[in-house]
């Protein structure tokens, strides 16, 4: 049987062989898209209408992402009343009208797949503490797994030993065996401010730029032993891969895209050469 076969794969010509291959994947892409864009998001969404919650009808490929990126640039062209703490229609405005609208027990799709929102905390702490694994976490995409892949992501017993290795980091002695080094930062930044005060009248000071900056320098001095102008590169660096992950989360719904993602590679070597940096005995 099988010598018939390899006698009838000789016969064949290598351009029909070819032709049937790229059509046996071209099938198989269609059939797995199909499923993944339209079957599972509709099944999805008919298990949860049917336990009686309510949300956001999905749409083909992109869920709620176009109307979440309109109503963010609706919301940005509003200015929050000063005092205002009103925050959440500005924060998140996609949620904010989707629990006015379905309650607040609902859900919304970023691309195919569904967000619930739960407001019950014990069913919050149920999701959170669940040993089990009913509840895991997210799969991140290529990309995701490139950029952030820690704690948060981790399952299991994956998720165990991490957590073993940073219990001791932050016991409450650990803890307070850092406070002095919170208060020289804290004492800096006053000092700063004080000297950027004109002799008379008053200033405006950005405090988000700094306050990025003090917590940059107590977690340089408290993990890595040297100032945040030494350690300076090493955050710009990682708020520049914290910016290339929000721009693949954007597109996280288009498949293939990793493909085009050479330059977040890139970012990631040099993420790696500032680790080497923050140990110097294990650098070559």
């Amino acid at each position: 049987m099988a010598t018939c076969v390899l006698l009838m794969l000789r016969e064949v010509s290598p351009w029909a062989l070819a032709s049937v291959v790229a059509s046996v994947s071209l099938l198989w892409l269609v059939v797995w898209t199909l499923e993944w864009a339209w079957w599972t998001p509709w099944r999805l969404e008919r298990a949860l209408r049917v336990q009686g919650l309510k949300g956001t009808r999905y749409r083909l490929f992109t869920g709620d992402l176009r109307e979440t990126a309109r109503a963010n640039r609706e919301a940005r062209k509003k200015p929050l009343p000063l005092g205002s703490h009103d925050i959440a229609p500005r924060v998140q405005p996609m949620h904010h009208s989707t629990i006015k609208e379905y309650g607040k027990l609902s859900f919304t799709w970023f691309g195919p797949t569904p967000r619930v929102m739960i407001p019950d905390p014990e069913l919050v702490k149920e999701v959170l503490s669940n040993k089990f694994g009913h509840f895991g976490k997210p799969r991140s995409n290529r990309i995701g797994r490139l950029l952030a892949n820690g704690l948060v992501n981790h399952d299991g017993e994956k998720w165990a030993k991490h957590r073993r290795i940073l219990n001791p980091a932050f016991h409450h002695e650990k803890i307070k065996g850092m406070m002095p080094v919170f208060s020289t930062c804290c004492i800096e930044m006053i000092t700063r401010w004080d000297n950027s005060m004109p002799s008379e009248g008053s200033s405006e000071i950005d405090v988000w730029p700094e306050f990025q900056n003090l917590t940059g320098d107590v977690i340089s001095r408290t993990a890595f032993g040297s100032n945040y102008q030494e350690g300076r590169r090493i955050f710009e660096l990682q708020g520049e891969l914290a910016e290339r992950l929000i721009q693949s989360v954007q597109t996280i719904f288009i498949p293939g895209y990793w493909f085009h993602m050479q330059v977040l590679a890139h970012q990631k070597q040099q993420k790696d050469e500032s680790d080497r940096c923050r140990d110097p005995q294990n650098s070559p």
